[in-house]
């Protein structure tokens, strides 16, 4: 019989919904647990919650407003920084907002959800990690498990005390590995497993999937060869021959983000793109995730230029999370490249897709652009409304499948498989 875990994330934002997403296999029940909207959680941990969630989307929506809302969202931000790596020190004391959360939790705050689940004391992994803190503090018998979802985190990821804490984390970066030491989190309960990326666009460990898609991939990417010409070897080594031909447009996905910020970058993208979407030559995807109203925006706005969403202009919307995840992950096998914020979803250049780098919100996104660059798995998005002369330039040069072959061959891609030898032992 498999080994099953109590699965925890938060649905706020699609950060830690993805991730845990990934790992739904190990789920108990097949369901994953959202900490601050589960079935009968009390209403006074839902209130803590809900304050917490709302003040964070109103200010990232705020933050489109020149001045007063940068000032709003910096101040946020403060508090929540991750503090410069160099040099090497001891950062093991708690910052403000660890103190504001513990002082909830020791109110009781997840005490309910904590004490549920003590009842089936089955492993947890949580994908935030304020659950792993109050399983923690709330004496929770089985092992706790917390997935890291950022390139760097903020001291509010380790513990008020780390060197006396059972809480064993899964870093998806080495930067990871020695920022939770400098936190004072032990390193025995530090694990490099990678990002948990879904499997279903990778296969099996002989990443069959990913290497198909790939293939037709740097046909678009590289039109005129000059990567293929300098790189042919080694492309073969790892694909083997590519087709003659890709089996679809140049295809970009525009990524929205769980409050809706940057919608209007993908408007703006499809605007100075109509032509060549008209036309076929290009396939613009704007993920719209589960907020209708941003799927609304989209179709109103292109509708106004009287132009029918079509299959060379799609907009990608689910119902619920899961649907949307399941969407998202089969219109990204045949996405030549990815468009977004520097969130979460800079782990997926492990799946061969470069990253166009929109611009970040929130210091955590910062230093995930760093690594994305230093990774050479993307690039700066250059000013949309001129689109039309950069991506040309940037396609000819065969940049964009060059950090697609990075990705593909420096990316740790096995996060899932990794997690799963670590909590089930298979």
């Amino acid at each position: 019989m498999e080994k099953k875990v109590w699965l925890i994330s938060v649905n706020m934002g699609y950060g830690h919904q993805r991730t845990a997403f990934a790992l739904r296999d190990l789920a108990f029940g097949g369901k994953n647990i959202n900490a601050n909207d589960y079935e009968g959680i009390p209403e006074n941990d839902r209130n803590v919650w809900e304050f917490t969630r709302k003040s964070y989307e109103a200010i990232s929506d705020f933050k489109r407003f020149p001045l007063l809302g940068n000032a709003f969202f910096s101040l946020m931000d403060y508090f929540q920084r991750i503090l410069s790596f160099y040099p090497k020190r001891d950062l093991s004391k708690p910052n403000t907002q660890l103190k504001q959360i513990f002082s909830q939790i020791k109110k009781g705050w997840g005490r309910h959800l904590i004490e549920r689940l003590k009842e089936n004391p089955l492993p947890i992994i949580s994908t935030f990690f304020t659950p792993a803190f109050m399983a923690e503090y709330f004496d929770y018998p089985g092992e706790i498990f917390c997935v890291v979802c950022d390139a760097d985190v903020s001291r509010t990821w380790a513990s008020l005390n780390p060197k006396e804490s059972k809480i064993k984390y899964f870093a998806p970066t080495e930067r990871v590995v020695e920022r939770l030491k400098l936190y004072g989190v032990k390193p025995e309960n530090i694990f490099f497993t990678g990002y948990p990326l879904p499997l279903e666009n990778i296969g099996s460990r002989d990443m069959e999937i990913l290497k198909e898609d790939l293939k037709f991939r740097l046909l678009n990417l590289d039109p005129k060869k000059r990567y293929f010409n300098k790189y042919k070897t080694l492309i073969e080594e790892n694909l083997g021959k590519l087709p003659e031909e890709s089996d679809h447009p140049l295809t970009i996905m525009f990524s929205v983000g769980g409050a809706g910020a940057q919608k209007e970058i993908g408007l703006k993208i499809f605007k100075k793109l109509s032509e060549k979407i008209k036309n076929g030559k290009i396939k613009l995807i704007l993920s719209a995730g589960i907020r209708k109203r941003v799927k609304d925006y989209f179709e109103s706005e292109i509708s106004k230029g009287m132009f029918p969403v079509n299959s060379n202009a799609e907009i990608l919307f689910g119902e619920n999370i899961k649907e949307y995840f399941q969407k998202f992950n089969l219109a990204l096998r045949k996405t030549d490249i990815l468009w977004t914020k520097p969130s979460e979803l800079s782990f997926y250049a492990a799946l061969a897709l470069p990253i166009i780098i929109a611009p970040t919100i929130g210091s955590q996104e910062e230093f995930n652009m760093r690594w994305l660059l230093k990774s050479g798995l993307g690039e700066l998005q250059e000013n949309p409304n001129y689109i039309n002369q950069w991506m040309p330039d940037w396609l000819d040069n065969g940049y964009l499948a060059e950090c697609a072959m990075e990705g593909f061959i420096e990316g740790e891609k096995f996060g899932v498989e990794n997690i799963k030898k670590i909590v089930c032992g298979y």
